[in-house]
């Protein structure tokens, strides 16, 4: 909507599951309620707001219900891009609707929508050859060895937090349906959009997209997605108030801003995790290198009082 700032915001696909525990969709509903909740304070600010998110767990969840049904069922498989397709629609109706309600209860009058989108990639990214992405639940050690040796996976153990398997992860080029978030954010629509970092297409060189055996980083995506609409600021909303150096360990000192400058010096001394934290400073660099205003990182419960400058990680170029 004309007049106001835009602000783009990468959800976790993790942050919707609480634990191993609390894996149904209904307990993803209520934590979908809390976040929108927290997205609804800056959208009654003043706020444009355009929404990404993840969907590692969801999309391994679908994966997995669909290689169940064909062993016992004899049912076809789903493709790994069509998987993606219904991760975008399953996460955005949870935050769709719970962010209607909350927008109602509040008497603001604007609309949500999700945009089933794709993402363009080149399928000669070396990412093809190298899956690094994880999906999926977390498991123990012997049941992704177990899996990779029954279905093929490739598995690697994530950031202390248990075993993942991972699919290739190529970058993000293009938002293709880039023009129709464009028209909806300036109708004052608020977008749910790039879910799960985009449904990764490419170009066949006759002009026709084609799905591609991937998943794309959500905070690439989203950082594509800003600096595309000219963001005014990106957030990226984590399961942590602040980004650590020397994280987990006992000289963990907590940042309340960096520079570019001094991020890339902190990502070449490795405090960041490879499938954590780095992912997240990368995408903003990308944001602040081409354009960006700022950026932060913080949970969903501080996003507020990030805003009022009390708290969170502030990058800035």
């Amino acid at each position: 909507m004309p007049g106001k700032k835009t602000a783009v915001i990468a959800i976790g696909g993790n942050s919707l599951i609480r634990d191993r525990d609390h894996q149904r969709i209904e307990d993803q509903y209520e934590v979908a309620k809390e976040t929108t909740y927290y997205i609804a304070d800056m959208i009654e600010a003043g706020w444009n707001v355009a929404i990404g998110h993840g969907n590692g767990p969801q999309v391994g969840f679908i994966l997995r219900q669909s290689e169940v049904a064909a062993r016992v069922e004899n049912l076809p498989e789903t493709p790994l891009d069509v998987c993606g397709a219904e991760s975008q629609g399953l996460i955005g109706y949870l935050l769709q609707q719970n962010l209607q309600n909350e927008l109602f209860r509040r008497k603001i009058q604007q609309n949500v929508a999700t945009v089933i989108t794709q993402v363009l990639v080149d399928i000669n990214d070396p990412a093809f050859k190298n899956p690094s992405k994880p999906i999926g639940g977390f498991m123990t050690e012997e049941e992704a060895r177990r899996r990779a040796a029954q279905l093929g996976w490739t598995v690697v153990e994530d950031a202390g937090r248990g075993w993942r398997r991972v699919v290739a992860s190529p970058f993000p080029k293009e938002v293709v349906e880039l023009d129709t978030i464009k028209a909806l954010i300036n109708a004052g629509v608020i977008v749910i959009t790039v879910g799960g970092g985009g449904i990764p297409v490419y170009d066949k060189g006759n002009g026709d997209y084609v799905g591609a055996p991937a998943v794309i980083d959500k905070d690439f995506a989203s950082s594509l997605l800003a600096q595309e609409i000219n963001a005014d600021l990106f957030i990226i909303s984590t399961a942590v108030e602040k980004v650590a150096l020397n994280f987990g360990k006992p000289d963990q000192q907590w940042i309340d801003r960096m520079t570019v400058a001094q991020a890339k010096a902190y990502m070449a001394e490795g405090h960041f995790a490879r499938g954590s934290m780095l992912p997240k400073i990368q995408a903003i660099l990308n944001y602040l290198e081409h354009g960006g205003k700022q950026a932060f990182i913080t949970n969903p419960e501080n996003i507020g009082r990030a805003l009022k400058g009390e708290t969170g990680t502030w990058i800035v170029p």
